[in-house]
């Protein structure tokens, strides 16, 4: 039975997974809505991922957890890794591509960029306090024009005159799309100018100060639309690579560092079938009022995080675990 490796990447939007085998190679892949529920959104990517793997030709022995729900769902899978999400990245670009030099990464609800330099990440830069230039943005307009945002690019592609759309603010945007739309603009215009603002939006805050140098490889959900691609092209003067698995690159680039870690545990994908339940209580044994977290597993205690001191901790945890009737299952 060989090695494998799991990698797991759960953003607010979206949920990825892949399984790799020793090289490297993708043996299973599975990307799909977070809708809120991280947990429940990580047992469907393993029920995805379960169902492509022969269970008797490979063993999964290491586990890598990124995204902005990472120590939740390392805590759920006992993951052996649990990484940012710049280093998963870079990591899993510069194994596809290791020549590359920028890294552009536009998500549902975030960007970033990562500057790379001889094959070692040197700069980044992420922006997640407007949602201007993301993937949900998009979707929001695709919804008000009433067109598929699937089918972005094809319109995108067909403009031959642009609309001239704001792009610093979501509002603004969205108020000054509605007013071209109003006074007569194409609705090819209209869209590849939304993605001409998208592309702005990113160069003008996420990559501000920052020398973007080809190759440049563009990753995340909104990389799969040509008219943001190329707008891309047509702003920064270079060609855009866009890999079939870019929008999987956090969840490849952790698997390939737990597999890098020597750290391995037989995992199993039944985890899937257990409980598990999320507690947030302040704990207001200071000033500091720590919001911490607890992860109940069968309903006892299995981790938690956000406090400033063990204290905090030994005490949410307690009171917890004693409301749950778990206290015994906590040592």
């Amino acid at each position: 039975m060989s090695k494998a490796y799991l990698g797991v990447d759960v953003g607010s939007i979206s949920t990825k997974g892949v399984v790799i085998d020793a090289d490297g190679e993708v043996l299973a892949r599975s990307y799909l809505w977070t809708e809120g529920n991280p947990v429940r959104a990580v047992k469907r990517v393993l029920a995805e991922l379960e169902a492509q793997v022969d269970g008797d030709a490979v063993e999964v022995v290491s586990v890598g957890t990124t995204g902005s729900a990472r120590e939740l769902t390392g805590a759920v899978l006992g993951a052996q890794v649990v990484k940012n999400e710049i280093t998963a990245h870079a990591v899993g670009t510069l194994s596809r591509h290791p020549d590359v030099r920028t890294i552009f990464e536009i998500g549902g609800q975030d960007s970033k960029i990562i500057i790379v330099r001889d094959g070692v990440p040197v700069d980044y830069a992420m922006n997640t306090l407007c949602a201007a230039g993301t993937g949900s943005f998009l979707s929001s307009q695709a919804r008000r024009l009433d067109v598929p945002v699937e089918e972005f690019g094809e319109h995108a592609l067909r403009s031959k005159r642009p609309t001239k759309i704001a792009g610093r603010c979501t509002v603004f945007a969205e108020s000054d799309l509605v007013h071209k739309a109003q006074i007569g603009h194409k609705l090819d215009d209209i869209i590849a100018g939304l993605c001409a603002a998208i592309v702005g939006n990113y160069l003008n805050n996420v990559g501000k100060g920052k020398e973007v140098l080809g190759p440049i490889v563009f990753q995340g959900g909104v990389s799969k639309n040509v008219g943001v691609v190329r707008a891309f092209e047509k702003a920064t003067g270079h060609e855009i690579q866009v890999d079939d698995d870019g929008h999987l690159m956090g969840a490849l680039g952790v698997a390939l560092v737990a597999r890098d870690s020597g750290l391995e545990t037989p995992f199993s994908f039944g985890v899937r079938d257990v409980t598990f339940e999320t507690v947030g209580e302040e704990c207001s044994g200071c000033p500091n009022d720590c919001e911490v977290v607890i992860v109940l597993r069968e309903g006892a205690y299995l981790d938690g995080w956000g406090n400033r001191c063990p204290r905090g901790m030994e005490r949410v945890r307690e009171r917890v675990c004693a409301q749950e009737g778990s206290l015994a299952g906590a040592e």
